[in-house]
């Protein structure tokens, strides 16, 4: 079934290989036509992860770069509409030479080119390929087809896992392992033998059902691996694989030793901190990718959620994360006045009219009673537009986002956005990937970088409108951060106040799990100090 964990585990995989000593990547493989992530509802899918190269993808890429510390590229990710548009292109230019292209085996050599690809180009010891979907679906068919005509050509390269689901019934209390045995026929039918199990359940398996998995879907016992459900953290998921011995099992079935001695001592001493961290920290997200109760809306924030920890962890703290309707405060605007509870406030990325005049609300809340607040891409936005209404009396401020006719606007496209849009173009459109920003000096993101220029990750189409700059600095608004190519501002701030910023990129997106991300460490500490 989906949702189980594979991208963690896949993630957490590399990362038990990468301590042996090897150079790893990994890459999502997903069965959708979509061309890439950028279109898909994150209330449906989850958040769009962008790479430092702007495409827009799963957020199990997300996982990988936390997981492994690498950043990783297009050539990561592959969907259905890539790899047909992709053959189809080839076609049109007479790649195959007049030959009958064919579904197979076209369609698989294409994706094998790819994977094949990801190998070369990062001189990986490992490439660890994620099949999304699950077993015995139409949609990912033709993938299990490509990886089994690899196992075909080199059987000695290629190693399958299978992650699957051993539910345990309230009214029996056993594991049953019959969907386990059914996945691994399922799989069989497309030609491929599991090599190694992973059993996610919410308790760990034990012998007796050990020993069936083994025998009724044909692997050793020993290769049958235990992944209960984890109460402290994902990230103690390679520590757990490692009991089970998993990483010595991939590496005897490749017949490879390791190069150096399994060193998770850093990865167990983030752990301890996780676990033995008791003085909280309460940060308040305003958003509108959710609905009260849902789990939905973890997925919506992934990236952002898990930069609050790795700082707060960072921090030694223990973060207590609450989510907050931008849609009550525009209902209700006393209570805005809950705000006074958290330590920090972030308004995060988004797109839509839904929500909008909440968080405004918030964001002037937040600068008012000198609230540590960080508004990410639309956070940074929605500051300007507060600014411009609040302290330089544009009463009609806005973003032509939500309103394109308004008297002041104080973000606005930039000329080739509205080219763009004027072809009715929207995937992969947008301002998406690593661009430079130059930080002013003694300003709190200088002060939280220690450098003079950074590199971040955007994906967003509105910029601050220069042409309203002058009138927001004389009122004291700070930009903080310009990219240097465009003279666009990346990095806002304020006076006067203990921390208020807003950044026109996605720093949660180069969060890292042992070092947390400068921006997201100095917000925290100064949630802390405000705390």
């Amino acid at each position: 079934m989906s949702g189980i964990g594979k991208g963690v585990t896949a993630s957490s995989i590399g990362k038990i290989l990468q301590t042996k000593g090897f150079k790893v990547s990994a890459m999502k493989i997903d069965p959708y036509v979509n061309v890439d992530a950028g279109t898909m509802n994150p209330i449906e899918h989850g958040e769009v992860f962008v790479t430092t190269d702007g495409v827009e993808c799963d957020q199990d890429v997300g996982n990988y770069e936390r997981f492994l510390d690498e950043n990783l590229t297009t050539d990561n990710y592959i969907t259905t509409g890539r790899v047909y548009s992709a053959v189809i292109e080839r076609e049109r230019n007479l790649g195959y030479k007049g030959k009958c292209v064919q579904v197979v085996p076209d369609i698989p050599n294409e994706a094998i080119s790819r994977i094949k690809k990801v190998g070369q180009k990062t001189k990986a010891d490992f490439v660890l390929v994620e099949i999304g979907g699950t077993a015995g679906e139409y949609e990912n068919m033709l993938f299990l087809e490509a990886v089994r005509m690899m196992k075909l050509r080199e059987p000695k390269n290629i190693l399958f896992v299978l992650v699957s689901y051993l539910p345990v019934p309230k009214m029996l209390g056993e594991m049953k392992t019959k969907p386990t045995q059914h996945a691994a026929r399922a799989l069989n039918a497309a030609g491929i033998q599991p090599d190694i199990i992973i059993g996610r359940s919410t308790m760990a398996i034990d012998e007796p059902r050990k020993k069936k998995i083994a025998l009724f879907c044909n692997v050793l016992e020993k290769d049958v691996i235990s992944a209960p459900d984890i109460q402290t953290s994902i990230y103690e998921i390679p520590l757990n694989f490692e009991k089970d011995g998993l990483g010595s099992q991939i590496l005897k079935k490749f017949g490879i030793k390791s190069k150096k001695r399994n060193d998770l001592k850093e990865w167990a001493r983030l752990i301890e901190t996780i676990k033995n961290t008791t003085k909280p920290v309460k940060i308040g997200i305003v958003g509108k990718y959710f609905e009260t109760g849902s789990f939905v809306l973890l997925d919506s924030y992934i990236s952002v959620i898990e930069a609050i920890k790795h700082a707060s962890w960072f921090n030694k703290r223990k973060p207590e994360i609450t989510w907050l309707s931008a849609e009550d405060y525009e209902k209700d605007s006393e209570k805005v006045k809950e705000l006074k509870e958290f330590d920090g406030i972030i308004i995060p990325g988004g797109f839509g009219n839904r929500g909008i005049e909440g968080k405004i609300k918030a964001i002037e809340f937040c600068r008012k009673e000198k609230i540590p607040y960080l508004g990410l891409c639309l956070g940074m936005q929605l500051a300007v537009v507060e600014f411009a209404r609040n302290v330089c009396g544009l009463k009609e401020a806005n973003s032509t986002e939500f309103s394109p006719k308004c008297q002041s606007p104080v973000i606005d496209f930039i000329p080739e956005q509205k080219t763009l849009l004027s072809k009715k173009s929207y995937g992969g459109t947008m301002r998406l990937g690593s661009y430079n920003c130059q930080l002013t000096p003694r300003t709190k993101s200088f002060q939280a970088y220690k450098t003079e220029t950074i590199r971040e990750r955007h994906r967003h189409r509105y910029e601050l409108n220069n042409d309203f700059r002058g009138q927001l600095e004389k009122k004291g608004l700070i930009v903080a951060g310009i990219n240097p190519e465009r003279n666009l501002v990346e990095i806002i701030e304020i006076k006067n106040h203990p921390f208020f910023v807003g950044v026109q990129f996605h720093p949660e997106f180069q969060s890292r799990p042992i070092k947390g991300h400068p921006l997201f460490n100095a917000f925290i500490k100064a949630a802390i100090k405000n705390k």
